[in-house]
């Protein structure tokens, strides 16, 4: 995994050779083990390189076609053995053992469709010079970052936002439709970033860039359409297929020419990928975890259960709340955008804890729960469902109480406030996004601290027929069920999930996750079967548990999923790490101007006293704390005090 930059000039001047050293300097961090410029005429390309596959002969940026075409590429293609071999016999000819190399070879090839012949992770841009045109893609479901945007003669893109502040003419101002949709999504909507004057390349799109001109190209959405039920037969069959899948997506996951590793939570996910892995890879395995000082939050027992049934080496850090506040600030600088929950933090810890062990690349479990049916969410959606039938019933809501019992604040309230809370009249039930309004008018909560100057800026704005506007035209035919399921891998797990828990997590310590259960194979294999395989009545991922049986531990198998989890707002207070009361003063945040210093004070106190807080403080003050060190570190410093400076200039390639 890598990082990269680069630019186009649109007005016939030439790329900026002192500013491509700037942007890839930035985030060299992402790629420790080379760097590498290509500039000529109007285009510079960057690279960052973490080194995985063909260690000697995979530098970057890349040539091939007698230099008429330059690739910068930050990702692995999974299926590039085969793609090798195929490309061979039609006659091309390679100088490395690089999957980057395939993939210049196979966009010579196909050109802008070679994107839909690859199994993997990428972002990437190609230069080809003949027909003077820039190719920029990223992968299905965006777990590799592709950022964009424009300034007055040029053109520029990269993995991460603080490449493109590195141009002094890229504006750092937050952009407060952004915020709002932070505040109520927990992420913005592609192509939307943090930054006003900052886009994101969308999963599944790519982009072309050409006599001035920025066209965008989508080339893979996710189709949930509704599937008839199946027998028990079938559901065997369908079982034996989906652990066929898995093992195949595990095996080329696993091609590295440096050791892998496996996350091990001690949930379902990441237990069978660690015995897949174990499976593939014949040897000792190394698995990584995070536990929690805090109970409320540990797994350390099944973790520990997990790695003796393997017999994995295992290492694990032990979270407290101090730990949380002591990097928080470094998190945020890597998310580059504000968040509602510190649950990146410990995986900012645990990433550091493999690159410690001499690991640059684990296996893990995210994906699953989006596509087989795992989140709470999906179950809450189908007892909503079922009680909106009979709104006035008393037993009907008593089923999410059950569903929630690590949420005392549910367990206390009345039958009047659960049927306000969870939104269940018939009006409600026929709303396209009926499964996530709970969700969102609580998050939504959190706006009550705008200062009066946000919220007039905002006050015509409505997310959600912005969102409506992104739908694909056969989401209103779709179950419920399907609608949650759309919801949550379109947007939350490449927006969060994959980005601020992810990549960015990972590739601050120069660290390459990889996820068999986002193998596109895998994904549209899920998307096709009915629903009921997926939650068989209450039971989250029923095929999947099927198919595993035997696999993993049995009491692992079939025990109740505990989302994950961190402690939150009361990590910042009582302990030695002081800032966030330096951070949210008055004085402060009336001169950031963003919240309401009167109402923010309040929530400080509330914490200050120890008195009890539930998920809407907590929300509100991490999100009010997040963008204000996201203020201080990267819109009014531009990366902050302790940003990395720039690498040293190196050579330049074509220039």
């Amino acid at each position: 995994m890598c990082g990269i930059a680069g630019s186009i000039h649109l007005r016939g001047g030439s790329a900026d050779g002192e500013l491509l050293s700037r942007m890839i300097g930035a985030i060299r961090y992402r790629g420790p083990d080379d760097v590498g410029i290509y500039r000529h005429g109007p285009v510079g390309l960057a690279h960052a390189r973490l080194s995985i596959i063909d260690l000697a002969g995979g530098h970057q940026p890349m040539a091939a076609a007698n230099d008429s075409l330059w690739i910068t590429f930050n990702g692995e293609i999974f299926n590039y053995v085969e793609l090798r071999e195929e490309l061979i016999k039609k006659g091309h000819r390679f100088t490395s053992h690089s999957d980057t190399e395939v993939l210049l070879h196979l966009y010579r090839e196909e050109g802008e469709r070679c994107v839909e012949r690859l199994n993997g992770q990428w972002a990437f841009a190609i230069w080809d010079a003949p027909k003077r045109k820039l190719f920029l893609s990223r992968d299905r479901f965006g777990v590799r970052p592709l950022y964009y945007t424009q300034t007055a003669d040029s053109f520029l893109f990269a993995s991460e936002i603080k490449a493109l502040l590195a141009c002094p003419e890229v504006d750092s101002a937050l952009d407060l439709t952004a915020l709002d949709q932070i505040f109520t999504f927990w992420v913005t909507l592609p192509p939307r970033t943090a930054f006003r004057d900052i886009r994101q390349l969308p999963p599944g799109h790519s982009m072309v860039v050409q006599d001035g001109l920025v066209t965008l190209l989508p080339y893979w959405t996710l189709d949930l359409a509704p599937q008839p039920a199946v027998d028990s037969g079938a559901e065997a069959r369908l079982a034996e297929e989906l652990l066929a899948l898995l093992q195949d997506a595990t095996r080329i996951r696993l091609r590295s020419d440096v050791p892998v590793g496996a996350y091990l939570s001690g949930g379902l996910d990441s237990t069978v990928i660690t015995a897949l892995v174990r499976k593939n890879a014949g040897e000792r395995l190394r698995t990584f975890s995070v536990g929690f000082e805090d109970g409320e939050f540990d797994e350390s027992s099944y973790q520990r259960e997990a790695s003796s049934f393997f017999g994995t080496s295992h290492s694990d850090i032990r979270c407290r709340h101090q730990d949380i506040a002591r990097v928080f600030p470094d998190v945020i600088w890597h998310t580059e955008q504000p968040v509602v929950r510190t649950a990146p933090a410990p995986l900012y810890l645990l990433s550091k804890l493999v690159q410690d062990s001499g690991f640059k690349v684990v296996l893990t479990g995210e994906g699953a729960d989006e596509v087989l049916g795992g989140y709470d969410i999906f179950k809450e959606t189908k007892i909503r469902h079922f009680w909106s039938r009979q709104p006035e019933s008393s037993r009907r809501p008593l089923l999410l109480k059950r569903l929630y019992p690590y949420m005392d604040n549910i367990q206390r309230q009345s039958l009047d406030y659960l049927k306000h809370f969870f939104r269940v009249t018939e009006r409600d039930a026929e709303n396209l996004f009926f499964s996530h309004l709970p969700r969102w008018d609580l998050t939504a909560k959190s706006k009550l601290f705008f200062s009066e100057t946000t919220k007039a800026a905002l006050n015509s704005y409505d997310g959600t027929a912005d969102l409506r506007l992104q739908l694909p035209k056969r989401y209103s035919a779709w179950e419920p069920f399907s609608r949650a399921e759309f919801l949550e891998a379109q947007y939350l797990l490449p927006g969060y999930i994959l980005s601020s828990q992810g990549d960015r997590m990972a590739m601050a310590h120069a660290v390459e996750g990889r996820y068999p259960f986002l193998d596109h194979r895998v994904v549209e294999f899920s998307a096709r079967l009915p629903t009921s395989l997926k939650m068989k009545v209450l039971d989250q991922k029923h095929l999947l548990k099927q198919a595993v049986k035997g696999l993993i531990p049995e009491s692992i198998r079939t025990r109740h999923k505990q989302p994950y989890r961190a402690p939150d707002g009361r990590s910042f207070f009582g302990q030695k790490e002081s800032y966030a009361e330096d951070l949210l003063t008055p004085a402060r945040i009336k001169q950031d101007g963003v919240f309401d210093p009167r109402a923010t004070a309040a929530l400080l106190q509330k914490f200050r006293s120890g008195r009890d807080t539930g998920v809407k403080d907590n929300m509100a003050l991490i999100g009010i704390l997040s963008t204000t060190v996201l203020i201080d570190r990267l819109v009014r410093r531009r990366g902050g005090p302790d940003a990395p400076l720039p690498y040293e200039s190196p050579a330049l390639l074509g220039s």
